[in-house]
């Protein structure tokens, strides 16, 4: 096989992969144009339409997801292994790609990262921030940050944070109008600011105890976001009721700009982990940013 195929084979999983050539054109850094060249001079050679392509979307053909199933994994097999060739040399180096939620990279990774990565000028990071959850082998990933209970039983599993605190928590000015909540029942009276989960498309729902029984309450408001970040403002504006990690809520709380309610409701996550599949783990890098990460009481 040439290596013109390679490198097309390669922009082909990147579009195959993105469902889209611009997305795969910014992911790989190449003009659309360009990548859309490479992809053609593939099917020109093999003969097969590789991609079906409409204005509004792009998706393999029956050759396509054969492509993908039977050369992807071994193009990757090949990377592993010139991955622990380079591996081999004095000095961590490569790209580890990470995909985690937008506060963990804020609170966890970058804080634990930085120092590392100062140290280690040939190893890079490449972070994405999604809420739902990644099949890392199956969308090239080296780590996945999630919560304890979401990984996966295959996985290599590394405990980075304590359990995790969950509040509920509106603004002084919410209350002025509305009754605070005391019971998971409350809820349906209440505006809450909700989240669209990125995988599912749904509304996420508010994982609370009702005594000692784990209950999942479908809430409703005026206001739906796919971020944290935007939900937390949200409530400082005083749209209404939020469900937070403690360590985003708390600062605003002992400065009066958020009032905490229904804790005996609020349950503790499980910790954060980053995990990855074992056939990974004989990177330095890899190995570098792992124990950067890990939880150390």
């Amino acid at each position: 096989m040439g290596p013109e195929n390679i490198k097309d084979i390669l922009a082909f999983l990147a579009v195959a992969e993105e469902r889209s050539f611009t997305r795969a054109a910014g992911k790989l850094g190449v003009s659309q144009s360009a990548l859309s060249h490479a992809v053609r001079g593939l099917e020109t050679r093999l003969g097969v339409r590789l991609l079906s392509r409409t204005t509004r979307s792009v998706a393999p053909t029956e050759a396509g997801e054969r492509l993908i199933r039977n050369v992807a994994p071994r193009l990757e097999e090949i990377e592993a292994e010139i991955a622990a060739v380079a591996d081999l040399g004095e000095k961590p180096a490569g790209t580890i790609r990470i995909t985690a939620i937008d506060t963990v990279v804020d609170s966890v990774l970058w804080p634990r990262l930085a120092a590392v990565l100062e140290q280690y000028p040939d190893v890079r990071v490449e972070i994405a921030t999604e809420y739902r959850m990644v099949d890392v082998a199956a969308e090239r990933y080296d780590i996945g940050v999630r919560y304890g209970d979401q990984v996966q039983k295959d996985m290599v599993a590394v405990r980075l944070t304590e359990d995790v605190p969950m509040t509920i928590v509106a603004a002084p000015r919410y209350f002025e109008t509305h009754k605070v909540p005391t019971t998971v029942q409350d809820l349906a009276r209440h505006n809450c600011i909700t989240l669209r989960l990125s995988g599912s498309g749904g509304i996420y729902a508010w994982e609370l105890r009702d005594g000692v029984r784990p209950v999942e309450v479908r809430v409703a408001g005026q206001v739906t976001f796919n971020g944290a970040y935007q939900m937390l403002n949200a409530a400082l504006s005083g749209y209404g009721l939020a469900f937070l990690p403690q360590e985003m809520t708390q600062p605003h709380v002992e400065e009066g700009r958020l009032h905490r309610v229904m804790d005996d409701c609020c349950p503790n996550f499980p910790g954060l982990y980053a995990y990855y599949p074992s056939r990974r783990n004989s990177s330095k890098a890899l190995r570098l940013v792992i124990e950067a990460l890990r939880y150390r009481a």
